[in-house]
């Protein structure tokens, strides 16, 4: 793998803008109208979320992944794809540079809704 180039900076204050909190994928189901969409069921501790990720093809087992933790990105704005919503972004490494796909999360358990940064 070659990496890619790095992105333009940003400042501090923007990456603060992100609310990255870690948290546990209870189910992952097939979204009907999409090739590529999973829905995930995400617990944060105090609730839950679905958030749909571009996993399907990603991975020969999506469910592989459930009870996991990882990290997601909760304050996007909500977003209807493929007649269901998605309510943040899961962090996922390795798809974009043509790896085997892996979770980023945290290295032991943490607490459900626990903030990353």
């Amino acid at each position: 793998m070659k990496p890619s180039p790095i992105k333009d900076e940003i400042s501090f204050e923007d990456f603060e803008k992100l609310d990255i909190r870690v948290g546990t994928i209870v189910t992952v189901t097939e979204v009907e109208k999409s090739r590529k969409l999973m829905k995930l069921t995400v617990d944060f501790g105090d609730h839950t979320r679905s958030i749909l990720s571009g996993i399907k093809q990603e991975r020969s087992e999506p469910q592989e992944i459930e009870g996991k933790q990882a990290l997601f990105i909760l304050n996007l704005p909500p977003r209807n794809m493929a007649g269901e919503l998605s309510e943040g972004m899961l962090f996922d490494i390795g798809y974009a540079d043509g790896i085997t796909p892996c979770l980023a999360g945290p290295e032991i358990p943490v607490p459900n809704g626990s903030r990353a940064g």
